[in-house]
């Protein structure tokens, strides 16, 4: 069928990676709402709302301690994909990391900004998203769907981003006060675990609303591309961490992880600090770039999705063009931003914008290449390079944070996009040389096939010899569904 329950479950992924995106990115414009210039610890606002006085040391420690937890636990999450089900793996750590969002001011009024990054550590422990998402795809999405399908999920991310620079900012200037940012983003997590919980399935045997026809066509197209029932490979360590296009893969998406946590985690503190914009307007500037960069991936999917029917390009060449427009696009343009000043206010907003915005081709670009390399072991993989770009992620602000110590010097900020210039085109020459496309031939396990089960075999061929005793035989085959 044209629409069905893979579309749902492609759906549900958009909105759950929406949902965990405001979960982790709110803090950057949230930390910008909690603090002020003033000399004291902190002071009431709007009532008994505190503003705190921290340090850049100590918000760059704020911002930075989500990926301490999410680096330890993308790995395991592959792991734990594998073993209890995408489902039950992401219900539970959007489930965790919502409640713990409901909890941030209450630490953060008792105990100051420790409080702060102790909650967001363990939030970053329940982020187990990404992992979840390319195993949930790869039992989902037939092979001519995966990258439409897939690309569809993922734009939840750029979604995600302009709710968490826009929505907070907003929520922060109400009568709500920066509260509000952490329970109107638990609100949301919340919501979808109701959602996934009712409406989300780990492949579409285990669906309930699925029609035969469907499913067919599903269980079909990926037991001829697989072969085999991933849960039951032993997974082939010796050849994922042997495997050069692993590296590549890796070294662009930490590239791209560290262009982007730059934009995401330190946008609002420099539109605050070098161009002393006010909270409103922050909030709009900072959610632009990410705006673009949701619009675009929808524009990069349509190009991809006829680039790939008219057999004009091959995956290989699709995924290494978008990777380069991902990563060398930004990175000529965070050069030019490092020597815009203060005077030059829209070109300060505009370049962000289109350095964001054009990286969304990173979607098509890398982040899917896992499928590519190895369809049954994708979610082991997706935990590999998430583990690998949160660590990116936990230095990026700690590095900002000892480059930047006055956020109002402009020079200060020219080393940071100077520097993250370089490491997204370093990454990028990378990818190229090494990365590809191609199945990897440690994909297949070397354990005997199991025997599939009755409702896993869409198509069976039948023989049937009738023969009487002057020796002449009729033989009939058939195939039925």
């Amino acid at each position: 069928p044209f629409l069905g329950m893979r579309h749902l479950q492609a759906g549900l992924l958009f909105i759950g990676l929406a949902a965990n995106t405001i979960l982790q990115l709110n803090v950057g414009v949230a930390v910008v709402a909690m603090t002020n210039g003033s000399s004291s610890t902190s002071k009431p606002l709007d009532g008994d709302t505190p503003v705190y006085n921290w340090s850049e040391v100590e918000k760059s420690y704020i911002l930075s301690s989500f990926f301490w937890g999410a680096a330890l636990a993308q790995f395991p999450a592959g792991y734990l994909c594998k073993r209890f089900g995408s489902k039950a793996v992401l219900l539970w750590g959007t489930l965790g990391s919502s409640l713990l969002s409901a909890l941030t001011p209450h630490g953060v009024y008792a105990y100051g900004w420790r409080a702060f990054c102790a909650i967001r550590l363990l939030q970053g422990l329940c982020q187990m998203t990404w992992p979840c998402i390319h195993q949930h795809l790869a039992n989902w999405c037939p092979t001519k769907e995966r990258t439409r399908l897939g690309a569809f999920a993922y734009t939840g991310f750029d979604c995600g981003n302009v709710l968490a620079m826009l929505g907070p900012g907003m929520v922060a200037s109400s009568s709500l006060g920066w509260p509000g940012i952490s329970y109107s983003a638990a609100a949301l997590g919340l919501s979808w675990c109701l959602l996934w919980l009712l409406l989300g399935a780990n492949r579409a045997t285990e669906a309930r609303c699925i029609g035969e026809a469907e499913k067919a066509y599903i269980v079909g197209d990926l037991q001829r591309e697989e072969r085999k029932e991933p849960r039951k490979m032993e997974i082939p360590w010796r050849g994922i961490f042997t495997s050069a296009p692993v590296y590549a893969l890796l070294c662009a998406r930490g590239a791209d992880s560290w262009g982007l946590t730059t934009m995401q985690a330190e946008l609002p503190t420099f539109l605050s600090g070098a161009l002393h914009l006010e909270m409103n307007r922050n909030a709009i500037y900072s959610a632009l770039p990410f705006l673009l960069m949701w619009a675009m991936c929808y524009v990069y999917l349509v190009i991809a999705d006829v680039l790939l029917h008219k057999k004009w390009l091959g995956l290989t060449a699709l995924r290494k063009i978008y990777t380069s427009i991902a990563l060398w696009a930004p990175a000529a343009i965070m050069l030019a931003l490092a020597f815009v000043g203060e005077e030059h206010k829209t070109m300060a907003i505009l370049l962000p914008t289109l350095s964001v915005g054009v990286s969304s081709a990173a979607t098509i670009g890398s982040e899917l290449n896992t499928m590519d390399l190895s369809p049954n072991h994708a979610g082991i993989l997706a935990g590999l390079m998430s583990s690998f770009t949160n660590l990116v992620a936990l230095v990026t602000p700690l590095v900002v944070g000892l480059l930047v110590t006055d956020a109002s010097q402009r020079s200060q900020w020219q080393v940071v996009f100077c520097l993250a210039a370089g490491i997204q085109f370093a990454g990028n020459v990378i990818f190229l040389i090494w990365g590809t496309a191609q199945t990897q031939p440690w994909n297949e396990s070397q354990q005997p096939q199991r025997e599939l089960e009755p409702e896993e075999k869409p198509f069976h061929h039948s023989r049937v010899e009738i023969a009487d005793g002057n020796g002449v035989a009729l033989r009939l085959n058939s195939k039925s569904p």
